[in-house]
């Protein structure tokens, strides 16, 4: 890899560490990163339009650096990769409160709707039949997965079920917020991937909320305090309580140990953290679905209330 940054960049590297999907060094004291891209080239022209646009309002974004031919783009092998460049500390925390106002920087338009998602149900089905199908084939002798993969998947279900119904009977509107989002919080929430521009998307405010809270729960922190906060500060639609509660019952983060175990060889102990707080956090949703209840008639769960 030091040789294609060299050749491409026009930098004459020393040092570099490479890891499976991105390599990353420093030059004249500012940080980079050379990274996998994985999305289209119709989303990178308007990820390169929206970076601009956040850069204007005061926001770090990591830098999109062009090659020598002048194309973000840089083809190694049979895949594609780009040049970041940080712009801010990397492993500078942003709260709860601090990524609620990010969130709002920026609303959906036109110009960048190649980056909108908003058929979560469709979505989600769509990896529950592919999980399904990839676990009948190569998950056999993954036993942990096989021992706790039912639950989980019916759980999912129960997301895709509720999120199907409230389509059904409530629609989204013109005051549900939609705004500069990511495809995955991280945690802790920091600079490194939350302002890398290959991780924004635009869809409801709710997904990146209930993305965090996810993710801070199984990290031990309060996330139904958090929760309570954001409830308090931000008035939202009854089609967006209903869908901050279906994000909050889709359980992507076993999902994500589970990718990485089926597709890269991962640690199946990593799982083991989430399944033994199966009952914990089914007190969480039950309690996030009272506090919700308290802004909206929030749709009946009966298996969880009991």
């Amino acid at each position: 890899m030091k040789e294609i940054i060299n050749y491409y960049y026009n930098l004459d590297l020393i040092d570099i560490t490479e890891y499976n999907n991105y390599s990353t060094f420093k030059y004249n004291g500012e940080e980079f990163y050379f990274v996998f891209f994985n999305r289209t080239e119709e989303e990178l022209k308007d990820i390169l339009d929206l970076s601009y646009e956040l850069k204007m309002k005061g926001i770090r974004v990591h830098d999109i650096i062009p090659n020598i031919y002048n194309s973000p783009l840089t083809k190694v092998g049979e895949n594609y990769y780009l040049l970041l460049k940080l712009n801010a500390n990397k492993d500078e925390k942003i709260n709860f409160i601090e990524m609620c106002e990010f969130l709002s920087k920026v609303k959906l338009n036109q110009k960048n709707s190649k980056l909108y998602r908003n058929n979560w149900g469709e979505l989600w089905s769509k990896k529950v039949d592919y999980f399904e199908d990839q676990i009948s084939a190569i998950g056999k002798d993954k036993k942990i997965v096989l021992d706790s993969f039912s639950y989980f998947i019916g759980l999912a279900e129960n997301a895709i079920c509720y999120v199907n119904k409230i389509n059904k009977v409530m629609s989204l509107g013109e005051n549900d917020a939609i705004t500069l989002s990511h495809r995955r919080i991280f945690y802790p929430n920091i600079n490194l991937n939350y302002l890398n521009p290959l991780s924004f998307i635009f869809d409801l405010e709710v997904r990146d909320v209930a993305g965090y809270l996810k993710v801070e729960f199984y990290n031990g922190d309060d996330a139904l305090l958090d929760l309570k906060t954001y409830l308090k500060i931000k008035k939202l639609t009854p089609y967006s309580y209903h869908m901050l509660y279906a994000r909050l019952m889709y359980p992507s983060s076993y999902f994500d140990i589970y990718e990485d175990i089926m597709n890269n060889d991962g640690d199946e102990e990593k799982l083991i953290p989430v399944i033994k707080r199966i009952d914990e956090y089914e007190e969480f949703l039950k309690n996030a679905y009272l506090e919700i209840s308290k802004y909206t008639n929030l749709e009946r769960i009966d298996w969880l209330l009991k």
